[in-house]
């Protein structure tokens, strides 16, 4: 665990080791560990994130660019996006091995600083980013052209870098803590828990600004476009079109949040609540492991948001694949994939 948690929302985070009951600071809670069960989890899941999550940002990457004349400000966002999902799928090899080594680090002391870094600052720059598109596509939507300046490209790049800023700056404090010598094993991001209360302190903030707000905002969003569409009759057929995929942005960022980013902010808050010296539950440490690793698999889920919800994604994308197989007419998504 990282040793102390700062204010700002990504940086209230609660690394592997933390969350996974390894308690370097407690040697009656030795036996706790659940070594075994990450060994066998955590670097097939993993590699999976990673070889899926490639492939989809990857590619993604390469279709935005090729759309860089025709960017609007959706494309903009789910670029950065994408390039955020990639930067830390980049780590995910690094993580598998450690896990496959018995959590054993050999990658020196500035990679693992790095490790727990990349995690928060994707997880918390990818609620940013979908809460922020899922708006943006709302406004547009519902009040078109009295949010022009809004919905513009030149703002949604300031709007991304002061999301990168942001959540880059308020991270920076992960990176003061790296790897830590016991015996022959170098572990990275061991457990620490000396002031459990500020850290309750600290995870509720991170949880309410970190997770709650955006949640709540991305909510609000569905119901008043299901509100807009059940009011009010629309017949052209390029607004109709602009409805669908508003609506298609919201319902893909709430099935990511519900499923990769509620269950680990869940997780995490129980087990600092329940958490207490002398004690183990081996049921909640391994549902932790497991929701983390749903936290990751984030980045393999936004290239759907990207080929359902995206401008000119598919044409594109399609363009691109008649390029490196001209003797095929058309070719799906996922047969493609």
């Amino acid at each position: 665990m990282e040793r102390k948690l700062i204010s700002l929302v990504p940086s209230v985070s609660i690394s592997e080791k933390e969350l996974n009951g390894t308690f370097s600071s407690n040697n009656s809670n030795r036996n706790c560990t659940i070594e075994d069960f990450k060994r066998d989890f955590y670097p097939t899941v993993y590699l999976i994130i990673f070889v899926w999550g490639a492939l989809g940002n990857g590619f993604s990457i390469y279709v935005f660019l090729q759309l860089y004349k025709k960017r609007t400000s959706v494309n903009v966002f789910m670029l950065n996006l994408a390039i955020s999902d990639l930067l830390f799928i980049s780590t995910l090899p690094f993580r598998a091995d450690y896990y496959l080594r018995g959590s054993n680090w050999i990658f020196g002391d500035l990679a693992c600083r790095i490790m727990s870094y990349s995690l928060y600052v994707n997880m918390y720059s990818s609620i940013y980013f979908l809460t922020v598109l899922s708006v943006v596509r709302f406004l547009a939507t519902v009040h078109p052209f009295r949010l022009l300046h809004v919905t513009s490209i030149r703002s949604a790049w300031i709007l991304c870098g002061v999301i990168w800023v942001f959540i880059m700056a308020s991270s920076i404090t992960l990176l003061k803590n790296g790897s830590e010598q016991e015996g022959n094993v170098t572990s990275c991001l061991e457990l620490n828990l000396n002031k459990i209360g500020k850290l309750q302190a600290m995870n509720h903030i991170a949880l309410v600004v970190g997770f709650l707000l955006p949640f709540c905002t991305l909510s609000i969003c569905y119901l008043l476009i299901i509100r807009a569409l059940l009011k009010v009759e629309v017949p052209e057929t390029g607004l109709r079109l602009s409805h669908k995929k508003a609506l298609t942005t919201i319902i893909i960022a709430l099935i990511i949040f519900l499923l990769c980013f509620l269950p680990y902010h869940i997780l995490r808050t129980l087990h600092l609540i329940m958490w207490k010296v002398g004690t183990c539950r081996d049921w909640l440490h391994k549902a932790v492991v497991i929701t983390l690793a749903l936290a990751a698999s984030n980045s393999c889920f936004n290239p759907f948001l990207y080929y359902f919800a995206g401008e000119n994604f598919k044409d594109r994308l399609r363009s691109a694949l008649r390029k490196g197989h001209p003797q095929k007419r058309e070719c799906s998504f996922l047969v493609c994939v």
